[in-house]
């Protein structure tokens, strides 16, 4: 088990989320950041990378673990301590029965995940356990006291990535043609595809809101209600672009400009405030490449390594942060890995 002893400021239960109920009104959902949590899942050796895991935004839980287990932290850049003790993110690390994570808060990026070995059970609501911040599906939001049932895990070789994701704030998101450009001035597309946007401080796990606006549309108010997709770009009346999210309502009325590429959503959910948005225009065919290619790096990207290797490269990557350090000591199991400079 493990038990919240505080729950941080929104920490959710999140898989892959639900697929097929949108035309039941029922939102995606899921993890905002689905690369990190499936790096998450695959870092402790869970067979399906879409696994229940804890989501955290901006600033993390302090968590007990009741048995021993296996976790992983992923996303972005967090500061954690088992114990007291520095967590290297992106790698297996071993819980003992009794010791505490406490995740304080991100450094870069805006949402954190932490996968446990076998998984965190939940109830699920159409398929998924994923939490629902629009509709209220799902687990509830993580509070004080909670106790997540978790199976004892021993690691007997643990895995790490080999090179983490960098969160900038200053990124370049790829683009397709949205559905609805004819409703747009030439100025307005160009706009898109040559200004520099920035990330609003009232997004959410719903929306990114961009706080420069587009020229209105040529034809006046909103289009007919239709489907709407992660991703999707949509200009609201103030000309100011919105960028969908998992939570995201199925349908909307306006209209939608470009749409963010799949194999770029991941860093949608890693958008903080004031972060600066670039838009590069793709095609069909880069995009499908594009998204072959993220797919082949979590086949090959994630290597294994027993305890001394992994401790030994925790020591290099804290090294690596703190330049005043100038000698590090970490003991794993029997054996003891000692770093001087």
């Amino acid at each position: 088990m493990i038990t919240v002893l505080e729950p941080g400021m929104l920490t959710t239960l999140q898989d892959g989320g639900r697929t097929g109920f949108a035309h039941l009104g029922v939102p995606h959902a899921g993890a905002a950041d689905l690369l990190s949590l499936r790096h998450a899942n695959r870092l402790v050796g869970n067979v399906d990378d879409r696994t229940a895991a804890l989501e955290f935004t901006l600033c993390g839980p302090t968590l007990r673990f009741d048995v021993a287990s296996v976790l992983a932290l992923t996303g972005g850049t967090l500061d954690a301590r088992l114990d007291g003790q520095p967590v290297t993110m992106y790698q297996s690390v071993p819980v003992k029965a009794g010791q505490v994570l406490v995740c304080g808060k991100l450094s870069s990026g805006v949402r954190a995940y932490l996968a446990v070995s076998g998984g965190i059970p939940g109830t699920p609501v159409l398929g998924s356990v994923a939490t629902d911040t629009l509709s209220g599906l799902g687990a509830p939001v993580l509070r004080m006291h909670d106790v997540l049932s978790i199976e004892t895990t021993e690691m007997r070789v643990g895995f790490y990535l080999r090179i983490a994701p960098r969160f900038s704030d200053d990124i370049t998101l790829r683009i397709l043609a949205g559905p609805h450009r004819e409703c747009f001035a030439e100025e307005a597309l160009r706009d898109l595809h040559e200004r520099c946007f920035t990330v609003n401080q009232s997004s959410d796990r719903t929306g990114v809101r961009l706080n420069e606006a587009l020229s209105l549309p040529k034809a006046p108010g909103e289009l007919p209600s239709q489907g709407m997709t992660t991703g999707a770009i949509q200009v609201p009346g103030d000309g100011c672009p919105v960028i969908l999210l998992p939570n995201h309502g199925t349908t909307g009325g306006y209209p939608v400009i470009a749409t963010v590429i799949s194999a770029d959503h991941w860093q949608l959910g890693q958008l903080a405030a004031g972060t600066r948005v670039h838009f590069v225009q793709v095609d069909r065919t880069q995009a499908l490449t594009a998204l072959r290619e993220q797919e082949q790096a979590l086949q090959e990207d994630i290597l294994d390594a027993d305890g001394p290797l992994l401790a030994a490269r925790a020591l290099l990557l804290l090294a690596r942060s703190n330049p005043e350090l100038s000698e590090l000591r970490m003991k794993q199991g029997t054996h003891q890995v000692r770093l001087r400079r």
